[in-house]
């Protein structure tokens, strides 16, 4: 597989394990550059990810992304529009989606920093670690700062909403005899988490489209580097 012959050989790099000298396309590439060209596709993985999802309907229209009611909600769903409720979930839902687009759009500088710190050693636990590598990276330099970011957005959009208030009220509630899941108690915390979630989803996607078809990357060093790893 192209992806695992990738890991193996950047793993090679990374080590600076004898036999380059024979490897072709890959004797002018060293280790600083293919650490670099990670770097590079990251950064642009980021900033693609930022620049689908940070806008109006970027998470609104996209039905991968889309973020839902809570299930303590959903599950009720029919009941409430039966009683009338139908057109203050719709304004919930459309909020929630809101609240994540504008919060998302403020999350590169914080992500280009995570890859700009990035070490040798991150590098290569990214490239061993797995598809969901470049999520559990982020996530470890990255979630707690855009948490504390995200939070104020979204809570200055859903708190705008009576229905939003109505359900923090009664999630409280409904925790406290097990009904709602800690995470699911109030819909700022909600929205923060689905929002991070997306996000992260999107950059490993970014960056793994690169390893795949090298022509896109944008910067010289990730073409290069993903370009002689991928190359027949």
């Amino acid at each position: 597989m192209l992806a695992r012959r990738l890991f193996t050989n950047l793993l090679v790099f990374l080590f600076c394990l004898p036999g380059l000298a024979s490897a072709g396309l890959l004797d002018t590439i060293s280790g600083k550059d293919a650490s670099g060209g990670l770097k590079q596709a990251l950064d642009q993985g980021a900033g693609q990810a930022v620049s689908t999802l940070g806008v109006t309907d970027g998470f609104q229209s996209n039905p991968r992304f889309r973020i839902p009611l809570p299930k303590a909600v959903e599950r009720i769903e029919p009941a409430l529009r039966m009683m009338g409720q139908g057109e203050a979930l719709d304004e919930l839902k459309l909020t929630m989606n809101r609240a994540a687009e504008m919060a998302v759009s403020e999350a590169k500088p914080l992500l280009v920093g995570a890859v700009r710190q990035m070490t040798i050693q991150d590098a290569k636990d990214i490239l061993t670690g797995g598809d969901d590598s470049v999520t559990r990276y982020f996530r470890s330099k990255t979630e707690t700062a855009l948490t504390q970011k995200f939070l104020p957005v979204v809570t200055r959009a859903t708190e705008r909403v009576k229905l939003a208030e109505r359900y923090n009220r009664l999630a409280k509630q409904g925790m406290a005899f097990g009904l709602v899941k800690q995470e699911d108690a109030r819909i700022e915390e909600f929205v923060t988490r689905r929002a991070l979630d997306a996000l992260y989803t999107r950059i490993a996607e970014e960056e793994r489209a690169i390893r795949e078809n090298p022509a896109q990357a944008i910067g010289s060093l990730a073409r290069k580097v993903f370009g002689a790893l991928g190359g027949e």
